[in-house]
């Protein structure tokens, strides 16, 4: 059978997560996401992918063990060109970790420093490139608010930490996409754990997957205050164009992570003008939308309220992916470990149609 991008052939049997597409459903291992988000933190649903079962007390901070950067990163780091995209400098930092730093560790230790040394890898090379001092990791503060101590140098607002870190509960794992297929195929062909992030980070820096929601940001900017949602869309929708980050390839109904994402946004409000815009317009693009273009069901996926917390939060553009990436490393690091535990090469078949002679 000849099934072009593989598009819906099964590859492979996994326990990490399921999405049912036509309900609207999501789950980690099995539960919910609307029953995990709210009730864990990121550290605690992380171990949960990982491993299984959640934390005891005494597991609950380990990720804070990875984040200061061996010697000979932080060097590589520094040596790299500073116009030298994030993604490449990130993949660049991750790839040095093979040698020497993972000796005689086990791979779910490998796992956690991997997954701890993402953000202060990305803060690191972002304040060198402008020109800014170094921050170094603060101990006491969680994964999501010292990635944002760490890129900005001061304490991050309660509103937005709470912002990110559901953005970055709700991105940690969504079945078998393209990086985590190509962190697979990876550890398949039993390679380390830091040759698969490093492929799944190749594959998420490819826009058709993971390219950043600029669209959206631009498009509220557009729209300026809740008072001009209605006339900026209805000139759009007559003059026939889209409106980005409506509608989703897998899911037919509501986005479960958008409902998430739009319900943090809406327990927030009047705590940051950008989030109220964002969940104003929502509300009234869906209604226009049902009018314009009745009968296509066409809702808010994941990007658009990722684009409004990114705007919020001021996080530059050019960090949409890698952010992103913060999060889903937990999802790639999980499949690593459940490929190993019943592994089989990937071998897939190809069909030559090109002349004979």
């Amino acid at each position: 059978m000849f099934q072009k991008g593989l598009k819906d052939v099964v590859a492979v049997h996994t326990k990490i997560a399921s999405i049912e597409g036509d309900i609207g459903e999501l789950r980690y291992r099995g539960i919910l996401v609307d029953e995990l988000i709210p009730n864990h933190s990121f550290e605690e649903i992380a171990h949960f992918l990982w491993n299984g079962k959640f934390p005891d007390e005494n597991e609950s901070y380990t990720l804070q063990e990875g984040r200061e950067l061996p010697a000979h990163v932080t060097l590589i780091i520094d040596a790299l060109p500073p116009e030298m995209p994030m993604m490449d400098a990130m993949r660049t930092s991750i790839s040095a970790y093979a040698h020497l730093t993972f000796t005689n560790q086990t791979i779910e230790q490998q796992v956690l420093h991997l997954t701890a040394a993402l953000p202060s890898i990305i803060a690191r090379h972002y304040r060198k490139v402008m020109g800014l001092l170094v921050i170094e990791p603060d101990k006491n503060l969680s994964h999501t608010a010292n990635y944002l101590w760490m890129l900005t140098g001061t304490k991050p607002a309660d509103v937005h930490v709470e912002a990110l870190e559901t953005y970055l509960k709700l991105t940690m794992e969504h079945g078998m996409n393209a990086s985590t297929f190509a962190a697979r195929v990876t550890i398949s062909t039993e390679s380390d754990l830091t040759a698969a992030v490093t492929s799944a980070l190749g594959t998420m820096k490819g826009p058709l997957h993971g390219g950043a929601p600029s669209a959206v940001i631009e498009l509220l900017e557009e729209i300026g205050t809740q008072e001009n949602v209605r006339p900026v869309i209805q000139e759009k929708l007559q003059n026939g164009e889209r409106i980005m980050k409506f509608g989703h390839r897998i899911y037919k109904t509501e986005d479960p992570r958008s409902i998430l994402l739009r319900d943090t946004c809406e327990k927030l409000a009047g705590q940051d003008d950008w989030l109220d815009l964002a969940t104003a317009a929502e509300t009234e693009i869906v209604t226009l939308l049902e009018t314009y273009k009745p009968g296509r069901k066409l809702y808010t996926n994941v990007e658009y309220y990722a684009a409004a917390i990114m705007r919020a939060i001021d996080m530059p553009p050019e960090l949409f992916t890698p952010t992103f990436s913060v999060a889903r490393i937990v999802g790639w690091t999980a499949h690593a470990i459940e490929q190993l535990s019943d592994n089989t090469i990937f071998r897939p078949q190809s069909v030559y149609i090109g002349k004979k002679s």
